[in-house]
């Protein structure tokens, strides 16, 4: 995991967009010049420790690319790769593959990457994996292309001016994530998850898209079989996403995702895994702690615990803020920094359980989506108050024809919630403290057996992700997983309610809150206590924009905001 950035058929310097990414590659940055671009690589050392420094070069192309290609060890030994190889990095295949098949060795990468490569035909390309687990920002300059892993690096080399988007903002209120390819920042695009983007002229062509999930038929399997397939293919990726050549463990909530992660670790290591659990210290919170405990200890992990509480939740919020340049207002990114937070010291790799729910079936609102309306049945889609914003979303989130019901509901979540909140909010938070977070369940040979399953084994009565539930029944009855879980819920709430009238004097003065509705409006959700389920998201965005559009400081943009503590 890294940060990369570069100038593509334009003058200027590099420099300044690496140095802004700085947080992302602690151990070193590299920077090269090359007739017509510029790249640079801040490196956060995983694999190959001392011999995997980028720009990577072979076969008269070059690379850069953050992430991991997990598959690496598999290319190099079915194209008898290893002669060719000056290192051991996990990019260094792709260049000799290009060499090879070109355009088509793309389609071979297992992993989750952002990456250009320039090549040995003179082509230059901006790739990024299927699921978008790894980000990549682009902005047109007058006569060329910079690219890089977060936006910040693009204002501070002043190539862009932090202008804000209203509809992109309008949409972090509604969803707590702004959608598709363009950001809040006016000018700055993301490559869409799964863009194979050629640059010509300057510009941007994409000539393919790697979907992470694609319609099949359902498998005809019986119950016994799948259950076999699915322990296979879980665990080979849990084996393939440990690869690493430093200190990896995991994320353990109580939920069933993250305890399967745990089982598979458990049972390919031979020593306890490390592995972090986070819990909240506030009255009525939400607390799986205990369960997550009873799961560490039936797998015998070196289980460790961290609390959240109010203090740190005002503590983290505006460190949280300036993490998340590319802003997701989901309250769960306070105990994942937390977690990141706690856990730098110990693990250089974390793994966690994103997509689990996407893949398997397992949101409410999938089983909601299934019931007819006289039932309470619904569409499993975000409910904004500006029909607009529906329709953008509605947009984004259509799949291709030949789904199932709940399908269309699992590709909705995949095109939109996944790529532009939850992986957004993991990428920010683990970078913000050196961390490479990886996610076993969002790999190609998971989604290529669970997306095509039959949604009876998705969906049974009030259980989703019913086949993974089975299969953790026997492998860690623990984990407890037909029990009624507690939900994952942040009490911002009642933490935000004691400086709700500080926050209602002065919500209406910042300027990015002024642009979506009157002062008024806003003071008044402040100080209406009915309105709590609007405070959270407003004053994010509040504390966000003072940081990223106006300049301020974190602590300065939380008193602005919120008053001293």
């Amino acid at each position: 995991m890294c940060g990369i950035a570069g100038i593509l058929g334009a003058d200027g310097s590099v420099r300044p967009l690496i140095e802004a990414l700085a947080h992302r590659g602690p151990n070193g940055v590299r920077v090269e010049t090359m007739p017509g671009a510029q790249l640079a690589h801040a490196r956060l050392s995983i694999i190959d420790l001392e011999g995997g420094w980028q720009p990577l070069h072979g076969a008269g192309s070059t690379v850069i690319g953050n992430g991991e290609v997990y598959n690496y060890v598999e290319l190099t030994r079915d194209f008898q790769l290893g002669a060719q190889l000056a290192t051991g990095s996990d990019f260094e295949p792709l260049l000799h593959l290009y060499a090879r098949e070109g355009e088509a060795a793309f389609a071979r990468l297992r992993g989750m990457y952002a990456l250009c490569l320039i090549g040995h035909d003179g082509r230059t390309w901006l790739v990024r994996d299927p699921f978008g687990i790894k980000p990549l920002y682009t902005l047109d300059l007058e006569d060329g292309l910079a690219f890089a892993s977060e936006p910040r690096a693009f204002l501070a080399a002043g190539l862009v001016g932090a202008e804000l988007s209203p509809d992109r903002a309008a949409e972090l209120l509604a969803f707590n994530y702004a959608l598709g390819d363009e950001t809040i920042f006016k000018g700055v695009r993301r490559l869409a998850p799964g863009a194979v983007a050629e640059v010509v002229g300057g510009r941007l062509v994409e000539r393919s898209r790697r979907w992470p999930v694609a319609p099949a038929k359902a498998a005809r399997d019986d119950e016994t079989s799948l259950l076999r397939r699915l322990d296979a293919v879980l665990e080979d990726s849990v084996r393939v996403h440990q690869r690493s050549d430093v200190p990896y463990g995991l994320f353990l909530s109580g939920g069933v995702d993250s305890a399967a992660v745990a089982t598979l670790m458990a049972r390919l290591n031979e020593r306890p895994v490390t592995a972090f659990t986070c819990g909240f210290d506030a009255p009525g919170a939400k607390d799986e702690r205990a369960q997550a405990e009873r799961v560490a200890r039936a797998l015998n992990l070196d289980w460790r615990e961290t609390r959240f509480d109010e203090a740190d939740f005002w503590r983290v919020l505006p460190q949280a803020a300036w993490a998340l340049d590319d802003p997701t207002a989901d309250y769960a990114v306070l105990p994942t920094w937390k977690l990141a937070e706690s856990a730098k010291d110990a693990l250089t790799v974390v793994l966690t359980g994103e997509g689990g729910d996407e893949l398997f079936g397992g949101y409410g609102r999938y089983r909601r989506a299934l019931r007819p309306a006289w039932l309470g049945g619904r569409p499993a889609e975000p409910r904004p108050d500006d029909p607009a914003i529906l329709s953008r979303w509605r947009a984004r989130a259509r799949g291709p024809a030949g789904l199932s019901p709940l399908q269309a509901s699992q590709w909705g979540d995949i095109a939109t919630w996944l790529p532009d909140d939850l992986l957004i909010k993991l990428d920010r938070c683990l970078m913000a403290h050196g961390l490479e977070g990886r996610t076993p369940f969002l790999d190609p040979e998971v989604a290529a057996f669970a997306f095509p399953l039959p949604d009876r084994m998705k969906v049974r009565g009030r259980f989703g992700k019913w086949l993974l539930r089975k299969w953790l029944e026997t492998v860690c009855p623990a984990a407890e997983p037909w029990a009624r879980k507690q939900g994952f819920t942040v009490p911002v709430e009642a933490w935000i309610a004691p400086r709700a009238g500080r926050i209602a004097e002065r919500i209406g003065d910042v300027a990015a809150v002024r642009a979506l509705m009157p002062a008024d409006a806003a003071r008044a959700i402040f100080a209406d206590e009915t309105e709590g389920g609007r405070r959270w998201p407003l004053l994010f965005l509040a504390v966000w924009s003072l940081i990223h559009l106006e300049g301020a400081g974190p602590v300065d943009a939380l008193t602005a905001v919120a008053g001293a503590p």
